[in-house]
């Protein structure tokens, strides 16, 4: 629907909001005026654009200043405005030529129309560019973190029944790990009399060698 301008400040501010802009001057008592309403409205449901195509109308009894601003002196007088500038002057009831100058006008306005527009496009990240899929790198490190080390899981699955094993028919299971080729740090002349490896299981000085255990295996 047009918008019916009601001060001097509200069409200023049409004419600052819009690059173009169709104003219908006119009069009550004015029949040809009555006559072309359904045409204007008709065009103004069909080309309104916010913030692009603004359809108004200007009583010229009631907005004088208006009017006597474009020199308006005989009714209905259809002015086009672009950027605030008359590009196009339509006197009378004359619904083709007032058809013909929206469609023009319609076309200088370009496409796209309301603050929808502004919107779109690809999202930004904050101070860089759009946000898109990961990058191909990023993609494969994922998976690669993702991934299980099989290797260290069998090795350690192997270390621990490989330890249980060698200590299950043992008469002294602590020698027989300590010695064992699955203990973790092994080191065979620990305990040793004569050698500096450190005191047998038991004893004083350095402390036991860790064994194979599940959570040794978890951990590795």
């Amino acid at each position: 629907m047009p918008t019916s301008i009601g001060s001097l400040a509200q069409w200023r501010q049409t004419l600052g909001s819009h690059s173009i802009v169709v104003a219908d001057f006119y009069a009550d008592w004015c029949g040809p005026c009555k006559m072309i309403a359904p045409t204007f409205e008709s065009l103004a449901t069909k080309y309104a654009k916010p913030n692009r195509i603004a359809f108004c109308k200007v009583d010229v009894d009631n907005q004088t200043e208006v009017a006597q601003q474009y020199g308006v002196s005989a009714m209905p007088t259809f002015l086009v405005l672009r950027n605030g500038s008359v590009i196009e002057t339509i006197r009378g009831a004359n619904p083709p030529a007032l058809t013909a100058a929206v469609e023009k006008a319609a076309k200088l306005a370009g496409p796209g129309a309301g603050s929808g527009a502004m919107f779109s496009g690809v999202g930004q990240r904050l101070g860089g560019s759009g946000v898109g899929r990961p990058t191909a790198a990023a993609a494969s490190g994922s998976r690669a973190l993702a991934r299980p080390d099989l290797g260290a899981f069998l090795n350690g699955l192997v270390a621990f029944f490989g330890m249980y094993f060698w200590t299950l028919f043992s008469l002294d299971p602590y020698k027989a790990a300590e010695s064992s080729p699955f203990a973790r740090g092994h080191n065979p002349l620990a305990g040793r009399p004569g050698t500096t490896g450190g005191t047998r299981l038991g004893g004083s000085g350095a402390p036991r060698p860790r064994f194979g255990t599940m959570a040794d295996v978890s951990s590795s």
